[in-house]
């Protein structure tokens, strides 16, 4: 981890600067040189084309509004028609980010919004070297062999599957932030996960946060640290979740639940790679990889003012859709058999044909989650034999586990109470301290009020 006073070792590249306002486009290029890198400036896409198509570059600079040939244009050329191997960084108007958005998915490296100090591009250059590097340091793998890596990570047959399989391998193959979209249960940590380990950054972390799991009041020691003394019982300097995903992927679960009071930090730490810790003046560099996960669709969020648009738009470069087990049901057998072979490690297990057509028939409100939870429960029970009858029995008895109503409004807080105690269990993974810390009880009020509901 580097603070910003160090100086980052970097060798000099080159670089295609298409920008049509004068001013920025001479003072831009001469603190490139001034960074030791050849530059190349041009005013407008067309020339900056055909200097493509006459000499190569490591690195494209260029404005998204530009006449004749603009930047979003220039990009489409640059990637499609494979015109060198440039990173391409795109600077854009804070009215045209849904445009730089739509820039990150066509291949862009990052994006600048105007107006910016020309430093700021210094950090983005260092972490294009870095990548490089990081990727030249790898064992070559031929592409069949990541396509085989991720075809065994997601099980499934469905064409909605194939499309996340697809979807993944182009996530893998860039730099660009994630977001995978989804119910609560339908695999989106095994997608990130699997992005990573298919990535030029699977040799360093992958780390994970529960943005769900922790008090308003504890996310920002979590993300980025805090310093000796910074508040009541911070006895010792801690890193945060940013300094440990140094050089890997910083994985924000359930970003959705981020307070609004902390979205400002998180925007500037994903565009800037910079931070400081809590109680901390010193800026820290994190080179990390974002991929978020939401259970809700944030731009109703955003229409409703209680999600950041910028922070959405930095975040939703690439998007994974994950569709719940009700709406691909072809995949549900195949899943089924593969979570069998986890659940009995050695042995085989009879899955009756009248099991799979009640798996089929089920609507699977948890998703995979639940299809595990239930297929473990029916082989206990079972003997080994997975049975329609013990199986149609299991998911019946699931659906009365409610408590006896004693009237209408009884019965919305028992409900209510038994939704939450269940959705803060699920999102801590079963870990009922972190459950009962994200609700803000103590762990002896909620083991009792898990027993209480059946669920303990």
């Amino acid at each position: 981890m580097r603070t910003i006073g160090e100086t980052l070792p970097q060798r000099n590249m080159k670089i295609l600067l298409a920008e049509d306002e004068k001013i920025k486009r001479i003072t831009l290029a001469r603190d490139l040189a001034a960074q030791g890198h050849e530059v190349v400036a041009v005013n407008d896409g067309a020339e900056a084309l055909e200097k493509l198509l006459q000499d190569r570059f490591d690195v494209v600079v260029a404005d998204l509004k530009m006449p004749k040939i603009d930047g979003l244009e220039l990009l489409k050329r640059i990637k499609q028609d494979r015109l060198g191997e440039a990173e391409v960084i795109i600077m854009t108007a804070y009215g045209s980010i849904p445009l730089a958005v739509e820039a990150g998915k066509l291949g862009a490296f990052d994006f600048l919004t105007k107006p910016f100090d020309n430093e700021d591009i210094f950090p983005l250059l260092a972490r294009i070297e870095s990548a490089r590097r990081a990727a030249a340091a790898q064992p070559y793998e031929p592409p069949e062999t990541t396509i085989g890596n991720i075809d065994q990570a997601i099980v499934g047959k469905s064409a909605e599957t194939r499309q996340v399989r697809r979807l993944i391998e182009i996530c893998a193959r860039s730099d660009a932030n994630v977001l995978l979209c989804g119910e609560t249960g339908v695999g989106k940590d095994l997608v990130a996960i699997t992005i990573h380990r298919n990535s030029t950054r699977r040799n360093f972390p992958f780390v994970k946060v529960g943005c769900a799991l922790f008090p308003s009041q504890l996310i920002e020691s979590e993300l980025y640290g805090h310093e000796k003394g910074a508040f009541t019982g911070a006895e010792r300097q801690r890193k945060g979740r940013f300094e440990l995903a140094e050089g890997g992927t910083l994985y924000l679960d359930d970003v959705d639940d981020i307070p609004l009071e902390h979205q400002a930090k998180l925007l500037r730490a994903i565009e800037e790679k910079t931070f400081e810790r809590v109680g901390g003046t010193t800026p820290i560099r994190a080179n990390v990889r974002i991929i978020a996960s939401t259970k809700q669709e944030l731009s109703q969020k955003v229409a409703v003012g209680s999600f950041r648009a910028d922070l959405f738009y930095r975040l939703d470069v690439l998007r994974v859709n994950i569709l719940p087990l009700r709406m691909r049901r072809d995949d549900i057998q195949p899943l089924a058999e593969h979570l069998l072979k986890r659940i009995v490690k050695e042995g085989e297990v009879q899955f009756e044909p009248a099991a799979v057509e009640v798996l089929r028939r089920y609507d699977w409100p948890g998703n995979v989650r639940q299809l595990l939870h239930v297929l473990q429960r029916v082989y206990l029970l079972s003997g080994g034999a997975i049975t329609g009858d013990v199986l149609q029995k299991e998911l019946e008895a699931a659906a009365q586990k409610r408590p006896l109503p004693t009237g209408p409004f009884q019965e919305t807080i028992d409900r209510t109470e038994r939704e939450l105690l269940f959705n803060a269990l699920q999102q801590a993974g079963g870990n009922k301290s972190a459950a009962a810390a994200a609700l803000g009880m103590k762990l002896s009020t909620f083991r009792d009020k898990l027993s209480k509901h059946g669920l303990g």
